[in-house]
């Protein structure tokens, strides 16, 4: 096995990067290139490029390319792609690894919106700790007259994330998780029904992958079949 290292691209003129873009560009037959289509076909990676000219945008734009941002994706769309890789992963994501299929926007995309993927990152925890979750306490502490459930039935991705981290990411039931087996797919239940008057709280949460969740389903199903509370 032979040792070389990885070419130094500091002494690249800024002309030739250009002329790079440019040709990733005709490759794909379009007059503007997204930071993961030039990171697949480009001869540098594109942080070479917007540590040049300041950003991606400049980048085209010195290029004489067409900008690429989706000024349509929403905070909420970015944090719920950033919990999808999380969970995939069983951990926090990193900044290589935000690429697809894995993630559907590049670690580009985030740096772009706040600034570097480290502040992406906060952002979203700040995001995701940024509301009271319901809690059995905080149920207590309501005092208005409500009907027989106080929660709704369906669990918002945000609380999911929590109870998933909760549990490390792995099913409570079996222990398999997405990180060592992709074909698993994990789900957050109730753990007393919400048919028997369980509460959407996150005491009252757990996480299960799909197999187990159905062998719950059915089990619970024979009981009510028997007449069981």
């Amino acid at each position: 096995m032979k040792f070389k290292l990885e070419t130094y691209n500091r002494n690249t003129s800024d002309q030739e990067l250009l002329d790079d873009l440019t040709r990733v560009a005709k490759e794909i037959g379009r007059n503007k290139v997204t930071i993961d289509e030039y990171n697949e076909r480009g001869m540098f990676h594109s942080t070479t490029l917007t540590r040049r000219f300041g950003n991606w945008f400049k980048s085209l734009e010195k290029a004489g390319l067409e900008k690429t941002r989706n000024l349509n994706i929403s905070d909420e769309e970015l944090f719920e792609n950033i919990e999808a890789v999380w969970l995939t992963l069983g951990r926090q994501p990193r900044y290589k690894e935000m690429t697809k299929p894995l993630s559907k926007f590049s670690s580009g995309t985030y740096e772009k919106r706040y600034g570097t993927w480290r502040q992406a990152l906060e952002r979203f925890v700040e995001f995701i700790n940024s509301e009271e979750i319901e809690t059995q306490e905080t149920l207590k502490r309501k005092n208005e007259v409500l009907p027989k459930h106080k929660t709704k039935r369906d669990i918002n991705w945000r609380l999911r994330f929590l109870v998933m981290r909760k549990d490390n990411f792995k099913c409570v039931a079996c222990g398999r998780n997405p990180a060592t087996d992709p074909e698993i797919v994990l789900h957050v239940d109730h753990i007393l029904a919400w048919d028997k008057g369980g509460e959407t709280v996150y005491e009252n949460l757990q996480t299960l992958c799909s197999v187990c969740n159905i062998g719950k389903s059915n089990l619970d199903f024979k009981l009510n079949e028997n007449g069981s509370p």
